[in-house]
């Protein structure tokens, strides 16, 4: 059966827009009818370059119109929550750049605020939905490699300079490398324990007033814990391992796969030798997904998966990780 297309636009001419826009094209589920941006000259341009039919002068002007079903919102950390209930005021299902919001007490709210309203909303973390993270979940739901006791995380970067002109270099706008590349990690961290932390503790650098490198424990109940980094003065590192009782699991490129979204299961061979089963999972783009699931949960008037109440419990931990940094002491979560 075919359904019709969800028509979407988006909230600001942003450079990630650029790693979207093919999917956007390639998804058989979405229909990029409109863009905006805060000047109608700068919006006009952005329509021209990426193909997009409809240019709007403002941010409003592109809510209120009755051919955008849904909008991808890719604006500052700090905008999200005040655009999003803006989207939600006008009756438009919302797929938000991570994080959803700053703080997890405004995440709580706005996530309420949007089932009032009863619009999807769904922040952009693209990994749940590629077909590897549903495999590795059967596999360590199945006890592939036993009972998961530890997790490592990693997302880092090397931004050239620390510029503070980049707006994740800036505290007014939610800077800081928890918010944009430390979300990762602890959503991860948590999705692959199936629990939640008990407490944290965080060491970091900063720069201009936001962490530009952290580093931290998180422990679990049954004495489990998770190590992550996270920051934008090391080389690019994307992985994650996965720990448990009889073997671990590697995912070399996580946030970011290959074609081949490869990973990897290792068990003890012996003493000190390991036996190795690469497993691949080709032909997926992540990204593509995420619109198609966005697409289905409001076709079928449900919640999206994975839901909103996600960011708000990576954001607790996050607030708390930020704390524990600042203040240098272990925190509870």
């Amino acid at each position: 059966m075919t359904h019709p297309k969800l028509r979407w636009g988006i909230l600001g001419d942003a450079a990630i827009n650029q790693r979207l826009l093919p999917a956007f094209k390639a998804s058989q589920t979405a229909d990029l009818r409109a863009i905006a941006s805060r000047s109608m000259d700068k919006s006009k341009a952005a329509a021209t370059r990426d193909g997009i039919p409809v240019a709007h002068g403002s941010y409003l002007d592109l809510l209120k119109d009755p051919n955008v079903d849904a909008v991808y919102i890719p604006l500052p950390n700090h905008m999200h929550d005040e655009w999003s209930r803006a989207a939600a005021d006008h009756g438009k299902h919302i797929l938000c750049e991570k994080p959803l919001t700053v703080k997890a007490a405004e995440a709580e709210k706005l996530v309420a605020y949007c089932r009032l309203k009863d619009v999807r909303l769904m922040d952009g973390y693209m990994w749940p939905h590629h077909p590897r993270t549903h495999k590795l979940r059967q596999l360590l739901d199945a006890g592939t490699i036993g009972n998961v006791r530890k997790v490592n995380a990693a997302f880092s970067f090397n931004m050239d300079g620390l510029p503070t002109s980049n707006i994740r270099l800036q505290p007014e706008a939610g800077g800081g490398s928890l918010l944009d590349v430390g979300c990762y990690t602890t959503y991860a961290i948590r999705w692959w324990m199936s629990a939640e932390p008990v407490k944290v503790w965080a060491t970091a650098t900063y720069v201009n007033g936001v962490d530009v490198a952290m580093s931290g424990v998180m422990t679990f109940a049954n004495g489990r814990t998770a190590n992550f980094d996270c920051g934008f003065v090391h080389p690019l590192r994307t992985w994650v391992e996965i720990v448990g009782t009889i073997g671990c699991i590697r995912i070399p490129n996580m946030w970011i796969p290959d074609d081949k979204a490869t990973f990897e299961i290792l068990r003890q061979d012996g003493l000190f030798g390991t036996a190795v089963e690469v497993v691949e999972t080709p032909g997926h783009d992540q990204m593509v997904h995420m619109l198609d699931d966005f697409a289905a949960a409001v076709r079928e008037k449900r919640e999206p998966y994975p839901n909103p109440d996600e960011a708000i419990r990576t954001g607790r931990v996050m607030d708390a990780l930020a704390k524990s940094a600042r203040d240098g002491v272990e925190v509870a979560v």
